[in-house]
């Protein structure tokens, strides 16, 4: 017989249920071992084949899973698409919406070209978790996610990247136009293939190619409002592109002896910590100039101009102070740095364009 117990609490906070067996003792049969297992998650152990366990011990704490699962399975579907990296995907591409027309941009075209483009990023994202995983096991900062954990299989992956995916490029083709489609593709087999499969594992430069497709965002969304690419949006996958090698190498930086285990060819792994500190100021100072572009040909106004001269000056500050006195908190403050700068960057070049469209003057 069995008898159940509740903690008695409201629903809401029931997590567990406390199951007590009692059997008689009693030869076991070939079944009990599956039925054990399937309740308890216990691994069928030698004991239960040799037939030395003649009753079941005591079970506690089993999760009531029948509440939990689904909201368990979707989370970590949903962290395959790393919902980070996609928001900041999708926060340039809308900012590349508004820029691309004087007034507001049609709501339809936002809307649908924004849920197309994420759902393509978060199918390129799963992808490269299913190529990865090997490696992912072996880094700290990548050791939990549900693949290394065993938590959703390969083929679970492959499936759920696959249906994403192509949702995505569907509504992209019926709702936005076939251009936004096209280059959307592009994006993902760049990052998906050429990047996730050939660069990264072959070459120290993987970020510097493969940064031509997570540069893509703002292109577009530029399409998706526009359906054409205008110079202006080449602008805005120039300085994503710039800005790539220094935010992924400062990561590499405090983070190389990981690398090193997975044998990932890391710059600061092949070339080592002072060549690396070297590139990403030299790509820092590129970058400060490139980010001048939209001002040079009248894109943006003096409040952009201001915000770029800013912001980029305290990126620089950040290289300049590794390459004199390196810590891994330099670097890992310089690549949290990076994504601020970023954000705070297009968030300054949207503000100036409706200032620069709505205002009395312009400025």
């Amino acid at each position: 017989m069995a008898s159940v117990t509740r903690a008695k609490t409201s629903l809401s906070s029931i997590r567990w249920v406390t199951l007590s067996c009692v059997i008689p003792r009693t030869p076991i049969s070939s079944a009990w071992p599956k039925i054990w297992n399937a309740c308890c998650g216990h691994r069928e152990s030698d004991e239960w084949s040799n037939g030395k366990i003649a009753a079941f011990p005591v079970c506690t704490s089993i999760p009531v899973t029948a509440l939990t699962l689904p909201q368990n399975r979707l989370r970590r579907f949903l962290a395959l698409t790393k919902p980070r990296v996609v928001s900041l995907i999708v926060f340039t591409a809308v900012i590349g919406m508004f820029l691309a027309v004087p007034g507001l941009p049609p709501i339809h075209a936002v809307v649908f070209g924004t849920l197309g483009i994420a759902l393509v990023a978060g199918a390129a994202a799963a992808i490269n978790c299913l190529v990865e995983q090997k490696i992912d096991a072996v880094m700290a900062r990548t050791r939990n996610r549900p693949l290394p954990r065993g938590e959703i299989s390969a083929r679970e992956t492959l499936l759920f990247a696959t249906a994403v995916g192509c949702a995505g490029l569907v509504i992209l083709w019926l709702e936005v136009n076939p251009l936004t489609m096209w280059l959307t593709l592009a994006t993902f087999v760049g990052y998906a293939v050429i990047y996730t499969v050939l660069l990264k594992p072959a070459t120290p430069q993987n970020i510097v190619i493969g940064g031509a497709s997570g540069a893509m965002p703002p292109v577009l969304g530029w399409a998706a409002v526009a359906n054409d690419v205008a110079p202006e949006a080449l602008i805005l996958f120039l300085i994503i592109f710039v800005w790539t090698p220094p935010h992924f190498w400062s990561l590499a930086l405090y983070r190389a002896k990981e690398y090193a285990k997975a044998e990932l060819p890391m710059l600061p792994v092949t070339h080592g910590p002072a060549y690396t500190r070297l590139q990403i100021t030299l790509y820092t100072v590129a970058l400060f100039a490139v980010t001048l572009m939209p001002f040079a040909i009248r894109m943006s106004g003096w409040i952009y101009l201001g915000a770029a001269v800013g912001l980029g000056a305290v990126f620089i500050g950040h290289a300049v102070a590794m390459m004199r006195r390196y810590s891994d908190r330099l670097a890992r403050a310089t690549f949290r740095y990076s994504i601020v700068y970023l954000a705070t960057l297009f968030s300054a070049l949207l503000i100036d364009h409706y200032i620069r469209t709505y205002g009395n003057d312009g400025l």
